[in-house]
């Protein structure tokens, strides 16, 4: 696991942003793993701007993000379809990008025919992960035991009140999310997980430990041989 500690949150996604457009220039048919949440939001912005001065492409490009709220529309303001097109998916030039489908029938098929199109595609070349409080990357929560295949998960209490904000008064929040396992996770060639913000510093030390927690899902990440971790220093602080 490398790790890669930056002055600031800023200097933290421009070094993400590097990575992507390293394996960009490499392959540029490459499939990327996407996430959301506030921590790649500077990370998508220094991609667009890349982009848009002509420094980066992704015609040839696909993409998978980690999970989606369910249920949930594709254009309800907080879902995970509107955040991607809201702050990349509409601004660069993916051929083709795709999430679990918020809005399935069949929440079980659906996740069958995401595992299916992921190993249609070759697999993900670059994961991009960020991690929750605690510990929980994509919406594995901690568990003594995970799923290896995208799943239907109950979200935790902890993870429902640090999203809770997101969601107005009066609006219903889903109380549970569809997420990529850890096989497709695993099975990226290479991981780049984002820790950034002084509330993060607690769950990063307990990463580094150099122990696999049953109950800190990013702990697994410790098994992935290529793994880079970007951190800010208010993430690293305790480290």
């Amino acid at each position: 696991m490398k790790k890669l500690v930056l002055e600031n949150y800023g200097a933290a996604s421009i070094a993400a942003a590097d990575i992507f457009a390293e394996l960009l220039r490499e392959k540029p048919d490459s499939v990327f793993g996407l996430a959301t949440g506030s921590t790649p939001l500077g990370l998508y912005a220094e991609l667009v701007k890349r982009y848009q001065a002509g420094e980066i492409d992704f015609s040839k490009a696909r993409s998978f993000n980690l999970d989606e709220y369910y249920p949930i529309s594709k254009d309800h303001p907080q879902s995970y379809a509107y955040f991607m097109r809201e702050n990349l998916f509409s601004k660069v030039n993916f051929s083709s990008s795709r999430l679990p489908g918020g809005d399935a029938d069949d929440p079980a098929a659906e996740c069958a025919r995401y595992d299916a199109e992921i190993e249609a595609a070759g697999g993900i070349d670059l994961q991009l992960l960020g991690i929750g409080l605690n510990g929980h990357i994509g919406f594995n929560e901690p568990a003594l035991s995970y799923s290896m295949s995208t799943n239907l998960v109950n979200l935790t209490e902890s993870t429902l009140e640090a999203n809770s904000r997101f969601f107005a008064q009066g609006d219903i929040q889903p109380s549970k999310a569809l997420t990529m396992g850890f096989g497709a996770i695993f099975k990226a060639k290479k991981i780049l997980l984002m820790i950034t913000g002084a509330n993060k510093a607690t769950i990063a030390k307990r990463l580094f430990e150099g122990f696999v927690h049953t109950d800190v899902p990013a702990c697994l990440l410790l098994l992935h041989p290529d793994v880079t971790v970007v951190m800010d220093k208010d993430a690293a602080r305790l480290l």
